[in-house]
């Protein structure tokens, strides 16, 4: 008799996010987002469970999820950096604040540092124009931000403590 493998958790807690959700199609990012916030990123593994209970193909999941920028398709660091990338914080001179952060981090936007504590993510406007250049670190919203500004946080929030 043959027996199937176990399904990895994810898919486990993927079916049981669809589930919540009425296994309703409409509600694909709803439950992208809710998976992503339970584990940290929306793993493979999850996609083929997801398009069998919402009856979709997993090339039509794979698609949403690769299309939106705000789904992470591997875990994050430890810290989560989001920096500015809108006019507001452009005319402000966030390019220099974007060379120095990934100079600093050693690591480009959409990746995570070597050492595993740093995610760093552009982001369109953290509605802090009136302060910009704006950044945010682990949900915490920081405006005037340039390059010492910004090894200041980055040290604290290595540290724990909060500027």
């Amino acid at each position: 008799m043959l027996t199937r493998p176990e399904p990895p958790p994810e898919a486990e807690r993927a079916r049981a996010i669809c589930a919540a959700h009425g296994d309703r199609p409409d509600a694909l990012i709803e439950i992208l987002h809710e998976l992503q916030h339970e584990l940290g990123f929306v793993p493979e593994a999850a996609l083929p469970a997801i398009a069998h209970a919402l009856n979709l193909s997993r090339a039509e999941v794979h698609g949403v999820v690769s299309f939106y920028h705000d789904f992470r398709r591997s875990p994050p660091g430890r810290h989560i950096v989001q920096i500015c990338r809108a006019e507001s914080c452009q005319s402000m001179h966030s390019d220099a604040l974007c060379n120095h952060a990934t100079a600093s981090l050693k690591t480009g936007f959409g990746e995570t540092s070597a050492d595993g504590e740093v995610t760093l993510q552009a982001v369109y406007c953290l509605g802090n124009c009136a302060l910009s250049p704006a950044m945010m670190v682990d949900g915490r919203l920081y405006g005037r931000v340039d390059p010492k500004r910004f090894d200041q946080i980055m040290t604290n929030t290595r540290k724990g403590a909060q500027e």
